[in-house]
């Protein structure tokens, strides 16, 4: 399995490679070659699922690097049940960015393509390290591709302030965290995650190393008082950006299940009443200003704060049915606000505003449009049958 893994994570990369040998006015060989990398990325990854042993939650296609054995330090992969889920949502986004961008981007599309295809790559070194150094590399990685495609093929004036302000908040956000690594390996004397699993850590000390990598974790989620980069960039990236940012958003979730419930427990318990309280006061008011907003971008932002919330309050039950309602949910939500903003970006790309008031009478002229806007808008409040309705009444059960 762990070959599949190493496939799905260097193709992205090799494809990214190849393009920096395409002359910069071939755009439509640039397309060709990125469309078929991501593709092709997300079919092999369809085999994990297949491959996948769900008898055993134990780690599976595990591979490892020996890299400063003098530190203890080594590069090492795997994949579980939560892994698989967010690598096979990474992989199935791509290949649609790739395609709704093929009449978005006007220019430098080797520049847009490279950034593309190497945040791929790093997503899937994200939700596939079993190294918490490594981990924190990639998970701030992921932060320069954004910025890149946000600041140059943002659609607005403030695509400057918007990258900034993605960058800044999350990387500040993000160095308590590496000073939580830092001393947890001074603490254990090893940085594998398999290995922390087991590890005893004293209740003073989770309870420090929980509020390091909460704010941290908190930023990317994000949740009050955290969130005001989110509605900034997605309302001046480009559409696949906002695609993605959308997926993005379950770094922050993807860290709370997978490093702080596990590794810190007894904090997790001590802090869960602090964690709830941020959390709907989050959902509330969140939900309140997408109810002002005129922008139809804005609108799914503030609704996708919301959710995010909303999940964190299942991560936080401490049971079961929770956690696996969040984990549901957090795979909807990337599909189901991912396909909004598309929705809206193909409305902004023939009409160039994304105001509600000129969008009086859709149904008129685009029908079959408004009939998968509808159902897209129907999954994202949770109607019974959709996606979000499982995860959701999970949650609240």
């Amino acid at each position: 399995m762990y070959i599949i893994l190493l496939t799905i994570i260097l193709l992205p990369l090799l494809t990214a490679f190849f393009l920096f040998f395409v002359n910069n006015n071939n755009n439509k060989l640039i397309r060709t070659i990125s469309i078929y990398g991501t593709s092709i990325t997300f079919f092999i990854s369809i085999f994990l699922l297949f491959l996948f042993d769900k008898s055993t939650l134990a780690f599976q296609g595990l591979h490892e690097i020996q890299w400063l054995n003098f530190f203890n330090l080594n590069f090492s992969i795997g994949i579980d049940g939560i892994s698989l889920f967010f690598i096979l949502l990474t992989t199935f986004l791509f290949p649609i960015c790739i395609l709704c961008s093929y009449n978005y981007i006007k220019f430098n599309f080797k520049l847009f393509y490279i950034n593309f295809l190497i945040m791929e790559s790093i997503l899937l070194l994200v939700f596939s390290c079993l190294d918490i150094v490594f981990f924190y590399v990639f998970f701030e990685s992921v932060l320069i591709p954004m910025y890149l495609i946000l600041g140059f093929f943002g659609s607005r004036e403030r695509k400057i302030l918007a990258s900034y302000m993605f960058f800044i908040y999350t990387f500040v956000g993000s160095v308590l965290m590496l000073l939580a690594i830092l001393f947890i390996f001074y603490y254990t004397g090893t940085t594998n995650y398999i290995v922390l699993l087991t590890c005893n850590i004293d209740f003073f000390t989770q309870k420090l190393l929980w509020i390091a990598f909460f704010i941290s974790f908190a930023v990317k989620v994000p949740m009050l008082p955290f969130y005001i980069w989110l509605p900034e960039a997605h309302v001046e990236a480009p559409t696949p950006g906002s695609v993605i940012l959308a997926g993005i958003l379950k770094l922050g979730t993807y860290g709370f299940l997978r490093f702080s419930i596990p590794l810190f427990p007894d904090a997790n318990f001590y802090y869960t009443p602090f964690v709830y309280t941020i959390s709907i006061l989050g959902l509330i008011y969140s939900s309140l200003v997408a109810i002002r907003q005129t922008d139809l971008k804005r609108i799914i932002a503030y609704a996708s704060i919301a959710h995010m919330n909303l999940i964190m309050i299942g991560l936080y039950t401490n049971n079961i049915v929770g956690l696996e309602g969040s984990l549901v949910q957090m795979f909807s939500h990337g599909l189901v606000s991912g396909a909004l903003f598309l929705i809206v970006g193909i409305l902004y790309e023939r009409y160039h505003t994304r105001l509600i008031k000129y969008y009086s009478g859709l149904v008129q002229t685009m029908p079959i449009f408004t009939v998968i806007f509808m159902i897209f808008t129907l999954a994202n409040i949770a109607l019974p049958t959709t996606s979000s309705f499982i995860g959701e009444f999970l949650i609240f059960t």
